[in-house]
Parts: structure tokens; sequence; C-alpha cells
């Protein structure tokens, strides 16, 4: 749901004006996909407000979509961010691998209950925000605020979802669609501010 927010690929690496120009060359490879992510982020989130009284199961299946399509953007930025530095390129394959299961866990039993659904959305959030987190405050590049932010973000979208123990389906959808809204407009930016 978010790129975790994943927003930036990494810091810019310390060496040669070459490894800037290949740094901004990976970026610009990685525009259009962090871009798709985001723009279905929004329109997801906004589905989820306009229609919050939609089942349990449309709300698993777009939760689900939008967990796959991040998974495989976080991936692929993590597989040809030739780059960015091994432990940033790790830490996106992670959370890659660990959104396709969350999508995957959301559709393995669409008529889950509503807590299941929570306990799998705000769990997605916490470890994506936490850990986007963690990779802002290791950067040194000029992303490192709206990383930060990203992350901030996804960790309290995921602690109001878990804290929120009599949620229902309405409750859910809306505060997934604004989360989802806030985090693909973040997403969006981020793709928007990659190099040509």
């Amino acid at each position: 749901m978010t790129e975790s927010p994943g927003f930036s690929a990494g810091a810019l690496p310390r060496s040669s004006a070459g490894a800037a120009a290949r740094w901004n060359r990976t970026q610009a490879a990685h525009r259009t996909p962090k871009m798709v992510n985001g723009v279905l982020s929004v329109l997801v989130g906004i589905a989820m407000l306009v229609w919050p009284n939609a089942s349990l199961v449309v709300v698993a299946v777009l939760i689900a979509i939008t967990l796959a399509v991040n998974g495989i953007v976080q991936i692929l930025v993590a597989v040809t961010g030739h780059d960015a530095t091994g432990g940033r390129r790790l830490l996106g394959g992670v959370l890659g691998a660990l959104s396709l299961l969350a999508g995957a866990l959301c559709l393995r039993a669409p008529l889950q209950t509503l807590a299941l659904l929570a306990v799998l959305i705000g769990s997605w959030w916490i470890v994506t925000g936490v850990l986007t987190l963690v990779g802002a405050l290791a950067n040194d590049g000029g992303r490192r605020g709206w990383s930060a932010f990203g992350g901030a973000v996804a960790l309290v979208a995921g602690l109001v979802v878990l804290l929120q123990p009599g949620m229902s389906l309405r409750t859910l959808a809306v505060t997934v669609g604004i989360a989802l809204v806030v985090i693909g407009v973040l997403i969006c930016l981020d793709a928007a501010r990659a190099p040509v």
C-alpha cells in the first residue's frame, strides 16, 4: 500500500560524478513503476472512501491488489537499483516480499474476519513505516525528509488500524482509504522528483 511508501531507493552514492549520473539513470528508470504504484494507491483509496460500505470481499480484494502491485514494484526497484547500496536494495526486496505475502494472505480467504484483515493491514503498515524510517535516517540523500514523512504516515496508519478493536468495516474502509490516498500522493511526488 505504499511502496512502503517505498519512497526513494536510497541516498546518492558518495563517489564520483559518474556514480551520480548512474544513480540519476536508475532513479529515472524507476519513475514509471513508482508512479503507477502511487496512482493505483490513490485510486483504490478513493474507491474505498466513495464506497465505504463495500463487502469485506471487495475490500480484501482491493487491498490485495494494492499490496501485490506494491510488492512487485518494490522488488523491481530492488533488483534493478544497481547504484543503490546493498542494504537499501535488500530492504526494498524484503519489503516487496512482505507486501506480496500480505496481499496473498488477503486473497487466501476473502471472507476472513474483519479483525484479521485489520491485523494484516495494520501490521504491514507498522513494519513498512518502521523500515522506511530506518532507511530514511540512514540516508544522506535529498529525499530523506520525504521518506521519513512517508514512513511516519505508514506507521501512524498502522497504529490507528490496529488500536481500534471494535472497528467496523466502514471505519476500516475509510481509515485505509485516507491512508492510501496520502501514501499514494507521497509515492507520486517521489516519482515525479526523480531525474528525467
